[in-house]
């Protein structure tokens, strides 16, 4: 019989458990590396040695190795005056990268180009990142100049959900317990004049929408700012993704139920498209 290198003189095994056989692939640098780019977020763009060490519970001389990795490897970059970090353009690169392969956006682009052609106004598509939501398509009408006064906001941009047509929709069709959570972790801030800010009275908003399948924003997030959107639906019925469209007081004047009224059909055709393309098939249909 040949020699076992994980067999002992005495005939016992000295195979390691299957425990640690399960985590032999598991890299802790990497996990580091990942740990200190996810401490960068929109709240906090900007951080220096001992706020990333502090965050991800490390000594610092530990996290400027991990740091100075990562910033020649463009994933950080430093300022020269401060000699604090920010996000680095390959981080921006992935981001885009991950946008991009979404089966969503490419079945999503035609059907929301053309919603935005149909309305003359700025049509978006969002999904629901923890409290957030983050903007995977962005579309504006060929028809010409806009009037009015867009919010700086582009595919990868993030704004909180509560405050937002697009964030409501997809707050709504969470279960309880998720919903709940996620609740539990907002700041309902107020942002513009009528910005709800008692969770009683935000939960029944999001009944509601649960109830009429489509979800408002009248100057929640800006002055000025109105949106409606309605879900977009996955193969299995799941909500997965928001698109709306925005309408600014500037360009109409109507009240909000005149601007529901006469958007709702277009978009909710758009979002049935896309669900459909999706493999969503209503019990109707």
């Amino acid at each position: 019989m040949g020699y076992d290198s994980n067999m002992v003189a005495d005939g016992v095994s000295s195979r390691k458990p299957a425990a640690a056989s399960a985590t032999a692939g598991f890299s802790q640098s990497l996990e580091r590396g990942l740990q200190i780019l996810a401490v960068f977020n929109e709240a906090r763009p900007v951080l220096g040695i001992a706020d990333i060490a502090r965050a991800v519970d490390l000594n610092k001389s530990t996290t400027y190795r991990y740091v100075a990795t990562l910033a020649r490897l463009d994933y950080l970059q430093q300022d020269p005056e401060t000699k604090k970090y920010s996000l680095g353009p390959r981080v921006a690169d992935l981001g885009f990268a991950a946008i991009n392969s979404m089966e969503i956006t490419r079945v999503a682009a035609r059907p929301l180009q053309a919603l935005a052609d149909e309305t003359g106004h700025t049509v978006s598509m969002a999904v629901l990142d923890g409290s957030d939501i983050v903007y995977v398509d962005r579309r504006r009408s060929a028809r010409g100049a806009h009037l009015g006064m867009e919010l700086n906001l582009h595919v990868g941009s993030r704004l909180p959900a509560y405050c937002t047509a697009l964030g409501k929709v997809l707050l709504a069709y969470r279960d309880p317990a998720t919903l709940r959570m996620l609740l539990d972790r907002t700041d309902l801030a107020r942002r513009a004049p009528k910005t709800i800010t008692a969770r009683e009275q935000l939960t029944f908003a999001l009944g509601r929408i649960r109830e009429l399948g489509i979800g408002v924003n009248d100057e929640e997030l800006a002055p000025g700012l109105r949106a409606i959107a309605a879900p977009v639906r996955a193969r299995s019925g799941e909500v997965i993704a928001a698109v709306n469209v925005v309408v600014y007081l500037s360009i109409a004047t109507a009240p909000m139920e005149q601007l529901t009224a006469r958007l709702e059909g277009p978009l909710r055709r758009t979002t049935s498209e896309i669900s459909t393309r999706l493999g969503y098939r209503s019990e109707s249909s």
